[in-house]
């Protein structure tokens, strides 16, 4: 059922001049994974992209490194968010990573939303841009503030200042040492 309605919804966005509809992966859904995005994609043509939420994946645990790598290739990261997870491996063990307490319940949680910096390490975060800058991703990457231990403000200027310090903010040159 999805696959014939979003060949149809393709061809009206792309008449109405959109030429990008991007889905967050996200468990539960239809789109959950690279490959999932890539299937409805074939089907239903280019205008179908990702909304790529690190979060979502590393929740799932997919290498956001790789699926940026898979997603690349076929240009299909047409957005970015900056949302980080903590993964609760206690809870895991106990509820699987698709543990649907509420999310208040931080502490029986198998996974909890964070601002970025607060759930995967700088190092993480560091090859995630890294892989988005080489597959060619020159776009907006939007914070996605759902800290439930962080005030609206605090967190986001938490985020900003951890992408601040970890983003290039130049162009890179050519190459001087090859």
């Amino acid at each position: 059922m999805v696959i014939p309605y979003w060949k149809e919804e393709a061809k009206f966005a792309e008449s109405h001049g959109i030429n990008r509809v991007a889905f967050e992966m996200h468990p539960g859904f239809v789109v959950f994974n690279p490959d999932t995005l890539l299937k409805l994609r074939e089907q239903a043509g280019p205008v179908i992209g990702a909304n790529f939420d690190p979060s979502h994946l590393v929740w799932q645990g997919i290498n956001p490194v790789e699926a940026i790598k898979k997603l690349g290739k076929e240009n299909a990261i047409y957005h970015v968010h900056a949302k980080d997870i903590y993964l609760d491996q206690a809870n895991i063990h106990v509820n699987g990573v698709l543990d649907t307490k509420h999310y208040s319940d931080i502490l029986n949680r198998s996974w909890t939303f964070r601002s970025v910096g607060y759930g995967q390490s700088e190092k993480v975060w560091k090859d995630i841009l890294s892989a988005l800058s080489a597959v060619g991703y020159d776009y907006v990457v939007s914070i996605e503030h759902e800290d439930m231990m962080a005030s609206i403000d605090e967190g986001l200027g938490k985020a900003v200042s951890f992408l601040k310090g970890i983003m290039f903010k130049e162009q890179p040159t050519e190459m001087w040492w090859a």
